[in-house]
């Protein structure tokens, strides 16, 4: 289709993870990945870490089809906080009366539910701890064994870490920082050590790099270098790795509560092939139109 002179927008967030939603229902959306950054700039466009498209059902008994974009034009496979808005979205504009959807992204289907308090639930799948299907390339690599899970060993600039491994439908490496000494997340060197192991060899793909700080078994404070991003105020999907891997290490209990810098996201895990649940709030910022221009 020829580009739209203006487009209709939604700004949303969820703890801080600020997106753009579009509504591709009605008609597809054909925009340039430098159409994208344009939208994503917050100097010249509108501003966000990811956009957001609902487009209509793909399939039988499922409610619609779920596209997420970077910043950096890129397209991604999964965004927790994005389906807790997504959600939001669809209710809100009079695109589906259920309190539950199905929602198929690229990695599979995800069904965000509202709550009665405001906030969404979302079963975002079993996680995938398999190296190859993450994808991370761990051939010739000794792991750290820690109470039956492996952490693997990634050589940085000026850092040895090692991090849990882990797909939640989009690639994972958490790392607790009590393994490299600091006990502040705060003063952490997210900035430093984060764009090295998002784009670290060893994951063909990149990875979302999150930083954890345990302060209970049911609590943590965790920080996420995102993928095309940058760090961002919160990551739903990157709470959702973070507390399975902690789990799995037997650092935490079953549900925990993540306290971002964006706010606070309830993530349940029940071991095994059992989906984690994320819960947490969607907020509608304000929206609008904006004239698009015709960039290649």
């Amino acid at each position: 289709m020829k580009l739209p002179h203006k487009l209709q927008f939604t700004k949303m967030h969820g703890a801080g993870n600020d997106f753009i939603v579009l509504d591709a229902t009605r008609e597809p959306l054909d925009l340039t990945a430098a159409q994208f950054r344009f939208l994503a700039d917050r100097r010249f466009g509108i501003g966000a870490d990811q956009i957001l498209i609902v487009g209509p059902s793909p399939a039988e008994g499922i409610d619609f089809s779920y596209r997420i974009i970077n910043a950096d034009g890129g397209e991604v496979e999964q965004c927790g906080n994005g389906a807790r808005c997504f959600a939001r979205f669809v209710a809100d504009h009079g695109l589906s009366s259920k309190t539950s959807i199905k929602v198929r992204t690229v990695s599979g289907v995800i069904e965000p539910h509202l709550q009665l308090d405001g906030r969404v639930t979302v079963d975002m799948g079993a996680p995938i701890f398999e190296p190859a299907l993450v994808p991370f390339h761990s051939a010739g690599l000794q792991p750290h064994v820690v109470n039956d899970f492996e952490l693997w060993p990634l050589t940085l600039v000026s850092h040895a870490v090692d991090v849990a491994v882990v797909s939640m439908g989009n690639p994972h490496a958490v790392l607790n920082i009590a393994r490299l000494g600091w006990d502040d997340l705060d003063t952490a060197p997210v900035a430093e050590l984060g764009p090295q192991i998002e784009g670290h060899t060893l994951f063909p793909k990149r990875v979302n790099a999150g930083f954890v700080q345990v302060l209970a078994r049911d609590h943590i404070k965790l920080r996420v270098y995102e993928r095309g991003a940058g760090e961002t105020l919160a990551c739903g999907s990157g709470a959702c790795a973070a507390v399975v891997a902690g789990i799995r290490a037997g650092w935490l209990d079953s549900t925990v509560d993540v306290d971002t810098r964006g706010g606070r996201l309830t993530i349940s895990w029940g071991g095994g092939h059992a989906p984690v649940m994320m819960t947490g709030p969607a907020v509608t910022v304000f929206e609008g139109t904006i004239d698009v221009p015709d960039l290649a």
